[in-house]
């Protein structure tokens, strides 16, 4: 095997255009429509090759738990395959927790890729997305490679060639975890359901996504959990006339014009509190496409 290590592998983030709760499954997983759209915010992966076996995981940012997705990842990988090999990774978190911005998935996602080819698996996409859908209902969508419209609990996919777009994204100091969202009572899980026109959206739907169709459901039961979502979507609004929370939180995202080059120092100003704020554009497609058959 001639490759030993792999170095800089992005995972980046993703944001949810609209999320619709339509129901929920006898097992009690929900069932979700959504536009995920992939963005050029990431985490930064470092895999290097081990020939003992160890799979070995080394921080370079802030301190993961310590059996996270991407460990996971990599383990499952691992025995379903029967490697002998292990890998260090090391991990340059950039991606706030607890943010809806899929990072930990991302991870997961990019560590599949990635060891796959280390370790000279040569599995198609479709093995890797059914590993991906035991560990988290966004990591297919980051082995799939595609801005999508996703469905069921995240394993349904419908590539979507989106516009390019510029996003302001924003997120209080606070995390929310996807559970407390999901097991709120309060919860709306009966959202009418969307449907597409073909295998890819026509032209006037996707224009509507992107123009602010629909709503993320999970919002204001976050907003209840965490006020400082509301505080975050007012202070967006405010600035660009749209918010949107992603995923189950704590980040809220607004969309903005490509043409505003003047935006590129965003924020100029300092933030209302401790909050993290970047603007981001949207990827055609993840940076390790064709990473997998």
């Amino acid at each position: 095997m001639s490759l030993k290590a792999f170095f800089d592998v992005p995972a980046p983030a993703k944001l949810n255009l609209f999320l619709h709760v339509v129901g929920r499954r006898d097992d009690g997983y929900h069932l979700l429509q959504s536009v995920f759209v992939l963005l050029d915010w990431c985490d930064r992966l470092h895999f290097e090759l081990r020939r003992d076996g160890r799979l070995a995981r080394h921080d370079l940012g802030p301190l993961l738990p310590p059996d996270d997705l991407c460990l996971r990842a990599a383990r499952l990988l691992q025995q379903r395959s029967g490697t002998s090999l292990g890998a260090d990774i090391s991990v340059d978190k950039q991606l706030p927790w607890g943010a809806g911005l899929g990072g930990g998935s991302s991870d997961a996602a990019s560590t599949l890729l990635v060891l796959n080819r280390l370790w000279g698996l040569h599995w198609a996409r479709e093995r890797l997305l059914e590993l991906g859908t035991t560990l988290g209902a966004d990591v297919p969508f980051f082995i799939g490679g595609h801005n999508a419209f996703v469905e069921g609990i995240g394993e349904r996919l419908t590539p979507l060639a989106l516009p390019p777009r510029r996003y302001a994204v924003a997120k209080p100091t606070a995390a929310i975890g996807t559970a407390d969202i999901f097991n709120s009572p309060a919860l709306v899980r009966d959202t009418e359901p969307v449907i597409l026109t073909g295998s890819f959206a026509s032209a006037g739907q996707l224009a509507k996504f992107c123009s602010g169709f629909g709503r993320n459901d999970l919002q204001p039961v976050a907003e209840a959990h965490c006020p400082d979502v509301r505080a975050v979507a007012e202070w967006l609004q405010g600035r660009f006339g749209n918010s949107r929370m992603t995923g189950s939180g704590s980040a809220v995202f607004a969309r903005v014009g490509m043409e505003d080059q003047s935006l590129e120092a965003w924020p100029s100003q300092p933030l209302p509190g401790p909050w993290i704020a970047r603007m981001c554009r949207s990827l055609d497609h993840h940076p390790l496409l064709g990473w997998a058959d």
